[in-house]
């Protein structure tokens, strides 16, 4: 995949702030609305008409603390990521946001919303991507990360706490990874 351009911090800074931006208007419209969108555009899992949430669903929330708690790792999760350049950020998101959407539609145990599978799926990629890419500074920034972080990744296991989808931390988590697959530094072929 060709290079895509790094970042100054402040428009990685804009751009996380942007996105979680756009995911406290989602919040704000769907209140507004009576939790109208939560209902209709959330993941229902192995139903058609439940489909398209896999598509909305990590842009709705249940309330406030709900929403809070992915803010925060989003924002740092999502600057981090940010600093390689928009294009990696996208591709990035996207692997997650489907992956966790997908994985929860197939998996699931009830209607599924929040962008805590997008946390999962960051916080992986940033994880696994110094190891695929052979690079020893972003490895030593995986295990700062993972000193802060690496908790949450006991959310990739089965529970039985109610109201949290283990299944959209697992395949977000798995969209991660599969993006530091797809985004690694290609080598030379020898011979």
């Amino acid at each position: 995949m060709a290079r895509s351009r790094a970042l100054r911090p402040a428009q990685a800074l804009a751009g996380a702030g942007a996105f979680a931006v756009l995911l406290w208007v989602a919040f704000l419209v769907n209140l507004i609305a009576g939790g109208y969108f939560s209902l209709l555009l959330g993941i229902a899992p192995r139903r058609l008409d439940g489909l398209d949430g896999v598509l909305f669903g990590p842009l709705l929330h249940a309330d406030t603390s709900h929403l809070l708690s992915n803010t925060l790792p989003l924002l740092v999760l999502g600057f981090l990521t940010l600093l390689e350049g928009i294009r990696r950020f996208l591709v990035v998101l996207t692997c997650s946001w489907l992956a966790s959407g997908l994985g929860v539609w197939l998996t699931g145990a009830g209607l599924t919303i929040g962008a805590s599978g997008l946390v999962f799926g960051l916080l992986a990629y940033l994880l696994a991507r110094g190891f695929y890419n052979r690079s020893w500074r972003q490895i030593l920034m995986a295990v700062v990360i993972f000193i802060f972080y690496g908790s949450v990744l006991w959310g990739v296991l089965p529970t039985a706490m109610p109201g949290i989808s283990w299944q959209a931390h697992l395949f977000g988590a798995a969209g991660g990874v599969a993006a530091a697959v797809l985004l690694r530094r290609r080598r030379p072929k020898l011979g």
